[in-house]
């Protein structure tokens, strides 16, 4: 049943040749684990650019690390945050800011959006091929665990705002089934905390805020608030781990030392 969730989570959220079927896409919205552990795997892939961290010059590692995310995710995500940012900078009431959302007209606020969070990643790549290739890999390892854990909490705590894919993955779903989505997140976590624990509870941290925000302006959570909270913490959530990990390293030891020898 795992398995089969996972490789829904995966069709949904890669580009990953995993075939579609009913059964997984209604395994996949039943369960929210399956968000996170879909980010082991996305992670993984995207984070091979950083194995060549020290090797090749910082500049070429980021870049290939966004060719990779997009490769490997496609656009959707970003569509959503792109929506998301166009709604909010409209002045009106939440189901006028739903209209601006699904026009399919890009205004400045997708604009900015989208230019900004695709800088802050820029920039928090490179400063992610500049560590040790290990720490490195673990980091963004990390942060795609924990954009998928955003998306996970989200689905249990979010409020759907209208009928779409927010109200099929919420509906069903709820608080207690955040326990799950945070239990397989833990060795995303632990692998080199406190930097990468950092890292991934960003994630849900970051969508108890938008869930908030949406309510408020949009009358709930829609698909697109899934997408911008993937794109928003895998950007914020990069720059927090590294920021820890300038400051404090890691506890782990002989671990700390193994990587900075290979770097």
């Amino acid at each position: 049943m795992v398995l089969t969730a996972v490789r829904g989570a995966l069709g949904f959220l890669s580009r990953l040749p995993v075939g579609h079927s009913e059964r997984a896409w209604e395994a996949f919205v039943g369960t929210p684990a399956a968000f996170p552990l879909a980010g082991y795997v996305v992670g993984g892939l995207v984070a091979v650019p950083f194995l060549a961290a020290g090797l090749l010059p910082a500049p070429v590692v980021a870049a290939a690390y966004l060719g990779s995310v997009v490769l490997v995710t496609g656009v959707n995500h970003a569509d959503g945050l792109a929506d998301l940012g166009d709604a909010a900078v409209v002045h009106g009431d939440p189901a006028e800011r739903r209209d601006v959302m699904r026009d399919t007209t890009v205004g400045v606020g997708a604009v900015l959006a989208l230019g900004t969070v695709l800088v802050a990643l820029a920039l928090a790549a490179l400063a992610v091929a500049g560590l040790p290739p290990l720490v490195a890999v673990a980091l963004v390892l990390a942060a795609e665990v924990g954009a998928k854990l955003s998306m996970a909490t989200l689905a249990c705590v979010g409020r759907p705002s209208h009928e779409g894919f927010g109200s099929t993955v919420i509906d069903g779903n709820g608080s207690r089934h955040l326990v799950g989505s945070l239990a397989v997140a833990v060795p995303a976590a632990v692998v080199a905390a406190p930097a990468t624990a950092v890292t991934v509870l960003a994630g849900p941290l970051l969508a108890l805020g938008l869930s908030g925000w949406a309510d408020r302006r949009l009358g709930g959570v829609g698909g697109d608030a899934f997408g911008a909270t993937n794109e928003l913490t895998r950007a914020v959530a990069l720059h927090a781990g590294v920021a820890v990990w300038s400051l404090f390293g890691t506890p782990l030891g002989g671990w700390e030392v193994f990587a900075w020898t290979l770097s």
